[in-house]
């Protein structure tokens, strides 16, 4: 084993890893808390590098390292001489201790003190590798890099900060002995001794203190991990498969440092970047009942679905001031979440309700249930309950570019409202398919259209920037989600456990929109979001102009988001008669209205 062999992996990225020696090396001072009684300061080549060796430890620190290349070599033919090329080690600042760590893990060493524990291998369960244990040493240990990123993540190599203690002392300088099981110390994570070195050979020694592991700085990996995830869509754009393929193996690695929302994010990327290489395309992507429970979850988690079905609302409820027959044709029914509201509403208005007529329009059903229908007779019998008088009726349609006018039956003397929910951003998978419902809707002559979508330009003709844009856009929604869900303290332990199953279901439902806008192409890719901008173009060439939704909405908005986890981080925007709700000072979704002009 040669010297400078040892850690390579751990210094590929250290900006000290190609440090040439000097005829004098420098000093630094001791730490004041080092249990040494003086020998000097330390040697600076080897601080920069992440280890601390005096340079009265310098004669001792050379022998240790004659006595591993001689330990090493005793063992290379007893089936664990890969120990000496293809091992992980992490890299500890005491090097002295670390250098006698190995030896003892190569010698046949006592049970160690099973209430001792390993800060290291204990502080976080992704340092631990997912793989199959085996039973024989000639099972040679796989490197992390060819671990499935898509399984759990694993830790990246970098500098580990430990607490100084006395190093044992050494063994005689030419122990031979048969080769026999190594005990190795681990923590309870990782099992025995023996499974865990068949696992992931990574090396310990005794610590006493139970101080926190300090990995690498996050804030680093975390500007390494942008890049790496926006190198690896360029080589995807150039088609340089190979390169992405290595690089996407990385982004698992660099991952793991960065708190949830990022780490997260990240993992849907490369989960995404990687079918996209391997075409692994999602299967049924417009799996509608699956989806429709998700968008429940995300409704539940966070404030988005909350704010556009409330704005909405506001605007029908509006432009149906004084109306005493009301059509609401919904283009996406999903469970009716938002309709409810409205018919409360309409309950309460002076000289009582107007009479309610709702269509709702969704897709076919995969296990034969007339789902439509289910959701009428839960709205009727709420209408019922509160006197208003109400109609309904549903229309299956496998696309709202499949629909036309006439299959509404609008009546005469009718106030007709057409609602959009992120409905018509996934039309442009299809050509013309926009033009042809926004030519349906004119001839439906509504009062209000009102449109709620995604604030975001996904639907660009270059990979690489529709990706670079939905990787801003959805690491901020993650942001967002981190202050979501988890309950107050007053909650009970059932609403706890319900709202971390919302929050999970709700990063799935975003993880699903972030693999299609990735991985996807083509008719299968309908995660196709535009700007608020992008959408005023559209409408206003189908002959639409802009309803300016009140300022009403606008204090009710901002007051429902006070009531939402206290409204922290949230901000409302008013742009050109529309609202915004963002994330701090990114706009997520907008709600506009519009109206024939």
């Amino acid at each position: 084993m040669k010297r400078d062999s040892m850690n390579q992996d751990n210094f590929s990225s250290s900006t000290a890893g190609s440090c040439s020696s000097s005829t004098k090396a420098k000093m630094w001072p001791c730490d004041a808390d080092d249990g040494g009684g003086g020998g000097g300061g330390v040697d600076e080549l080897f601080a920069v590098l992440g280890y601390n060796v005096k340079s009265s430890d310098m004669a001792e620190v050379a022998h240790k390292i004659e006595q591993l290349e001689e330990v090493m070599g005793s063992v290379r033919h007893d089936g664990l001489s890969q120990l000496a090329s293809d091992t992980v080690h992490y890299n500890p600042s005491d090097l002295s201790s670390w250098l006698e760590s190995m030896i003892s893990g190569l010698n046949p060493m006592p049970d160690f003190d099973s209430s001792l524990d390993n800060p290291f291998l204990d502080s976080s369960p992704t340092l631990t590798a997912t793989t199959t244990t085996t039973n024989s040493f000639d099972s040679r240990p796989r490197m992390p890099v060819d671990l499935d990123f898509g399984s759990d993540l694993i830790a990246i190599p970098g500098k580990a900060v430990y607490p100084r203690t006395q190093p044992p002392p050494p063994p005689p300088p030419h122990q031979h002995h048969q080769p026999q099981a190594k005990k190795l110390k681990t923590s309870p994570s990782l099992g025995n001794s023996v499974s865990a070195l068949h696992r992931d050979p990574v090396f310990a020694r005794p610590v006493e203190s139970a101080r926190p592991v300090v990995l690498l700085d996050s804030q680093e990996n975390g500007v390494r991990l942008v890049h790496t995830l926006l190198a690896c869509a360029e080589a995807v754009q150039q088609e340089n498969f190979k390169l992405a393929e290595a690089l996407v193996k990385n982004i698992g690695f660099l991952a793991v440092s960065q708190p949830g929302a990022m780490r997260k994010v990240a993992t849907y990327f490369a989960e995404a970047l990687a079918r996209r290489i391997y075409r692994l395309y999602p299967t049924n992507p417009q799996d509608s009942a699956f989806t429709d429970l998700l968008q429940m979850h995300f409704y539940e988690t966070c404030p988005y679905l909350k704010f556009a079905h409330f704005t909405a609302n506001q605007a029908i409820l509006e432009a149906f001031e004084g109306k005493s027959r009301v059509h609401v044709i919904d283009f996406s029914m999903k469970q009716g979440m938002q309709w409810p509201a409205l018919l409360q509403a309409l309950a309460l208005r002076p000289g009582g309700p107007p009479s309610f007529r709702l269509t709702g329009i969704g897709p076919p059903s995969h296990d034969d249930t007339d789902h439509l229908q289910e959701v009428g007779w839960r709205l009727a019998q709420l209408a019922e309950t509160i006197n208003v008088e109400f109609e309904y009726r549903g229309f299956v349609a496998n696309s709202l570019a499949d629909l036309n006018a006439s299959m509404f039956d609008v009546r005469e003397g009718e106030t007709v409202a057409v609602n959009s929910i992120f409905d018509l951003h996934q039309l442009m998978a299809r050509p013309g398919a926009v033009e042809k419902v926004l030519q349906v809707v004119r001839e439906l002559k509504p009062e209000i259209l009102t449109v709620v979508e995604q604030e975001a330009n996904h639907n660009g003709a270059v990979f690489l920037d529709r990706f670079t844009e939905s990787l801003h856009y959805y690491s901020t929604l993650f942001d967002s989600l981190e202050s979501c869900g988890g309950g107050g303290g007053a909650a009970a332990a059932g609403d706890e456990a319900v709202s971390v199953q919302d929050k999970v279901m709700t990063e799935v439902y975003l993880g699903r929109q972030i693999c299609n806008v990735v991985a996807c192409e083509g008719s299968d890719r309908v995660e196709r979001h535009e700007t608020l901008a992008q959408w005023r173009t559209r409408f206003d060439s189908a002959g639409f102009v802009p309803v300016h939704l009140g300022s009403n909405a606008y204090k009710q908005a901002s007051m429902l988001l006070a009531l939402f986890a206290g409204g922290d981080g949230y901000m409302v925007e008013e742009n050109g008669g529309c609202l915004m709700l963002g994330w701090h000072t990114r706009p997520l979704i907008a709600t506009s209205a519009w109206k024939l002009s």
